[in-house]
Formats: C-alpha cells, structure tokens, sequence
C-alpha cells in the first residue's frame, strides 16, 4: 500500500469537481461557488454538499428548476458536512434510514446474512433500503446477496448514521447484534472476538463483555497484533470500572492486567512504564486473592520492568524472590523462569559465573513443546532463546570467544524454528553485539539490519538502542566521526532499556579516543560510571577504567592512564572476565613496553593471561596481544 498525502484543493480544482458531479443539473455559478466556499476544499465535503444540493432540487417542478439555475435563486446548502449526510439520509425514507442505522451499528463494514438476522424485515424491503443507500452513494455492495457484503462511502457517513439512533434504542440493538452473533454467527465470533466484546459493552451486557475483550486480546497476541491486543485488554479494564467489587471481578482484572502488561513490553520495549504499573496493579490484587501462580507471574513482570528501566538493585531483590519461591518445586516452567531473572540479572551485574550457572541450569530445564507459550507469560521472548544468547554473551566475557559464537549460532536457529519476532529480535540484536566483541563489524551490522527489518515489521519495542551497535560497528570499520555522531543521537534518542546506557558510554568513548577526542572520551566515561551508578549495571565497568586510561595516555596524563589501566585490570579480574581482563593486559602492557627498563614486565604481564586462552586465537583481542607480545619478545 501506498500512503499519498493530498492538500486541500483550490478554488478551481473545488469548481471543476462540483461542475463534474452536477453534470447538466444547470445550478447558477453563485449556488457553486457557495458549494466550493463551505466545503472549504474537502473533497468529500464538496461531493457531498454538491450531491445534497441535487437532491434537494425537484426535478418535476420546472420552478424549482428555473430557481436553482437563476443567479439570486435560494437553495438550502447544508452549513456543514454533519448537516449534510443527516439531511440525505432523511430524504432517501424511513426504510432505508433505519437500515443505515443497523448497518451502521454492525460496523463500517458488514455482510448482507448479518444484517438481514438483524433488520427483522421482510426481505423485499431491506432489500430496496440497501439499493435506496448504493444508489445514493452512501453505501458500496460487493457480490450478490445472500453472498453480498456493504461498505459505508466513508466513516463519516457510519457515524452520521448511528448517531441519529437513540440512546435506548441503540443499547436495544447492540443487545440484539450480541445475541445472533452468538447464536448464529459463531465462526464470524471466532475469528473477531472483538466484534462480539464491542456488542455486549455497548449492549450494557458488562461482564460477558470483560470476558469478551480478555479473549479479544489474547486472540490479538496470540497472532502477534500486540498494538491491537493492547487496546482490547484497556477496553476490558475500563469496562471492568462499572462492576461492583467482587473476587470474580478482581479475578478478571488481574488477568487483563497481566496480558496487557506482556504486550506493552512488545510492543514498547521492557522500559514501557505502564507495563511496571499494569504488573504491580496484578501482583497488589493476585496477592490479595492468593493466587500464587499469578502472583510469580505478575512478580517476573515486574522484575522484567525493574531491568527495562535500568534498576539492577531491584531486579536482584525480585529475582532473588522469585528464586526462593520455586525452591523444592517440582513445576520445571517456574524454576526456567526463576533462573531466567537470575541470568539476566547477574550478567548485566557484573557477575559471569553466576550467570553462567543460571544458563545452564535454565538450558537443562528448557524443552521446547512443554514451554512453547512461555513468551506469552512471561517476559514476550522465549526462555530457551534467551538462554542460548545470554549464554553466548557469558561465555565470551569469560575468555571463550569460539564456544561464545557457537552457542549464539545454536540460539538463532533455535529462534528460526520456533519462529517468534521478539525472541529473533532479541537474538540478533545480542548476536550483533558479540560479533563487535570479536571484531567483525560486518557481521554485526548484517544482524542488526535484520533486527530493524524486523522490528519495523512487526511493530516491535527495541530490547537496546540500536545504534550503539551501529556506531561500534562504525568505529571498527574506521568511520571515527559517523560513529561519533551515530552514538550521540542514540543517546538524543533514548530507545531500548536503560540498563544499556552504560554499554552505550563505553563505544562513545571508544569511538571519541580512536578520534582522538581524548577529554571528550574522559567525559563520556565520566558520564558512563554515572549511569553504571545509577542502574548497577557493572558489566562495562573495567571497559570503562580502560577506556579512561587510553584518554589519559592520549593526554600524556601517563601515571593518571596507568593507574586507570591497573584499576580495570582489577575489576576485570575481580569478575573473572577473562575478555576484559585481556584488552586491560594488552593497554597496559603497550604502554609498559615503550620504556626499555619495563618490557620485561610488560611481557610477564600479558604472556600469562594471553596463554590462559583456548580458543578465539583469530579475534581481534587475541591477534593483537599476539601481535605486541612478539614485538616484546625482540
């Protein structure tokens, strides 16, 4: 499809479009330039005042003919285009205006069996209403009735319509529309759930309507319409405002809470702060009806939050709950989930082992028919994905670059059968980001072009900005000032969970020092280890002490430099991050190495860590302290 965007149309364009639909009518240039004047360039308004003024115009009565065509000749023009549809509506007769009326109800669109249960009029006369409303032009057919379905011209039209019926008389006829749907039209039910939810409210039939829309919205989710979804879950929780307080009531409430709080997260990322309120309006009443399986699910949604929003201190207390809830149960799905906190959790931490362990024990438990609908409980991605990704992120912080890439391989291929957007969203943008560890920028940028393609197909949030990837892929590719800039309008632009602001400080400084922006880059990891600070996302932390340390050097600030290269050396071992560990050994040791009474050490320094490694010997990382330990050993 594609959208045209069209101005209003001018005077002439106006004038020749009326002089077009009245034909030969013979209406005096002042009754058209009256027309063109209130329609005030609106195409529909011009066709629909033009056509007014037509009717309007008896074609038996040569007076009124001589009247519409004589220059000072009084013809009734609707002052506007409300006035204007209820004026032909009144004129095409009774039938045909009630039939506008039902039709109207049933939708913009409805099929001639629906309307005929509906009408409860001999067949000959709904008949001649809906030809009465084609021939106006109010109304399109499609096919040959019983086969035949009706279009209203435009929504204007619709709501003309339906807003000439009477309060009772229309909650009479949604409660009526209601009833045939149910009763005779259960397969046109099953596939718009909506349409029956949207009859029951408006028939005042309120609690089928909350079950209605619940259903609505999960049929919604269930094919991936979140934006769709979402909106049904609200219509059900504001029609839930007008029952009495009830545990039947509270009941339905935290199940249209809990849905709706899983679609908010897909469709605008783990950081959506309605997604927190909807999970903590359901944990507050799940917790009041002790109902323990809706509460660990309402408990997870709010911890999926707390990471969104870049509060780790909190994930870790709602992680840790959830952990000691399944402790000695023997339902497998709640300790997958427990351990899917955990990993998440203790990665973004600081904390690899631990997280590591959690992967493991999650990828044990992971099976993936008997948690195949998972993603549409907790978090909206697959656990099992999440496991394989996550993993392959730990594993290359812990110094195993090749098992890392193998392990992030096994997650996509995974994410490819079970064939579910946001866990392949995930999976690639993560992919992308282990693929800059490494050192292959094309890779990255490859996965990360899918992850946008498929984001802006299916309408989903960002699980990270973007275009830090972007922009470290940039700087790898040698473009210092495009990635610059790129990784300034990430953080401009505020997409993705805020745990990743710390991630993203760190390519900006990289990027500002391989341009040689050196106090800029200071300020960027300034600005990095208050957002580490802020969110305890401490895995970037002895990223951000070298990258400190580079800038200074670059300074000839060299015993500050050294000093911020010692203190990441610390960190990284400190959280047994072999990788950091690595790129801390292999700065320090250059800049140990350019005086003659220091290359020992210098080599002493890295000949260890580098000899730790198993695989990866072909990764950025490894080939260049390869590289400095040969020039060290000369």
């Amino acid at each position: 499809m594609t959208t045209l965007a069209l101005s209003q149309l001018d005077g002439r364009e106006a004038t020749l479009l009326v002089k077009r639909l009245i034909g030969n009518a013979g209406l005096s240039r002042e009754a058209v330039n009256e027309i063109v004047e209130r329609s005030d360039g609106v195409p529909l308004f011009v066709e629909e005042l033009a056509k007014a003024v037509l009717e309007s115009v008896d074609r038996d009565n040569p007076v009124a003919a001589v009247r519409a065509a004589s220059p000072d000749g009084y013809l009734p023009i609707p002052a506007t285009l409300h006035a204007s549809l209820i004026a032909r509506l009144d004129r095409l007769g009774p039938t045909a205006k009630e039939v506008a009326q039902i039709g109207a109800l049933l939708g913009r669109e409805f099929g001639h069996e629906l309307i005929e249960a509906m009408a409860q009029r001999p067949a000959v006369e709904l008949s001649a209403g809906l030809d009465r409303l084609a021939e106006a032009g109010l109304l399109f057919c499609r096919g040959v009735a019983p086969r035949s379905s009706y279009l209203f011209k435009h929504a204007l039209v619709q709501d003309v319509a339906y807003g000439t019926l009477l309060r009772s008389r229309r909650q009479e006829l949604h409660a009526r529309v209601a009833t045939v749907l149910d009763r005779y039209f259960a397969d046109l039910v099953d596939r718009q759930p909506e349409l029956l939810a949207h009859h029951l409210t408006a028939g005042g039939d309120l609690e089928r309507a909350v079950a209605q829309w619940l259903r609505a919205g999960q049929y919604a989710a269930a094919r991936l319409a979140h934006v769709e979804a979402i909106r049904h879950f609200e219509r059900g929780i504001a029609t839930l405002a007008a029952l009495p307080a009830s545990p039947a009531r509270d009941e339905w409430e935290i199940e249209l809470q809990l849905a709706r709080g899983l679609s908010l997260f897909t469709v605008k990322g783990f950081e959506a702060s309605e997604a927190a309120q909807a999970y903590a309006r359901a944990g507050e009443l799940a917790q009041q009806q002790r109902d323990a399986d809706q509460l660990f699910i309402a408990v997870y949604g709010l911890w999926q939050a707390n990471i969104g929003s870049g509060t780790l201190g909190g994930a870790h207390i709602l992680s840790d709950r959830l952990l000691h809830l399944t402790v000695g149960t023997a339902d497998e799905g709640l300790r997958l989930q427990a351990h899917h906190t955990a990993w998440t959790t203790c990665l973004f931490a600081g904390e690899p082992l631990a997280a590591r362990d959690h992967c493991e024990a999650g990828r044990r438990l992971y099976d993936p028919e008997r948690h195949l609908i998972h993603h549409q409980l907790y978090g909206g991605h697959d656990p099992g994905i999440c496991a394989g990704y996550m993993s392959a992120q730990v594993h290359w912080l812990l110094g195993y670059p090749d098992k890392a890439l193998a392990i992030g391989n096994e997650a996509l291929t995974l994410a490819k059968q079970v064939a579910h957007p946001l866990s392949l969203e995930f999976v690639l943008m993560f992919n992308a980001m282990l693929y800059l560890d490494r050192g292959e920028p094309e890779l990255a940028l490859q996965r990360l072009e899918m992850a946008e393609m498929l984001v802006a197909e299916q309408r989903l949030g960002l699980v990270m900005e973007p275009r830090f990837l972007r922009g470290a892929a940039l700087n790898a590719e040698g473009r210092f000032k495009e990635a610059v800039a790129c990784l300034r309008d990430a953080f401009a632009g505020g997409l993705g969970a805020r745990t990743f602001r710390p991630y993203g400080f760190t390519r900006l400084a990289e990027a500002l020092t391989s341009e040689g922006q050196h106090s800029a880059a200071i300020a960027a990891v300034r600005d990095g280890m208050e957002a580490q600070e802020e969110t305890q996302a401490l895995r970037w932390s002895a990223e951000l002490y070298r990258l400190q340390g580079i800038a200074l050097i670059g300074l000839n600030r060299l015993e500050e430099g050294e000093i911020a290269l010692e203190e990441a050396l610390r960190v990284a071992r400190q959280q047994q991050a072999k990788a950091y560990e690595l790129r801390a050994a292999t700065n320090l040791a250059r800049l140990w190495g350019e005086r003659a009474a220091r290359r020992a050490a210098a080599r002493d320094l890295l000949t260890p860590i580098y000899g730790w490694f198993t695989d990866g010997f072909d990764t950025r990382d490894l080939t260049e302290a390869k590289a400095l330990l040969d020039d060290l050993s000369v």
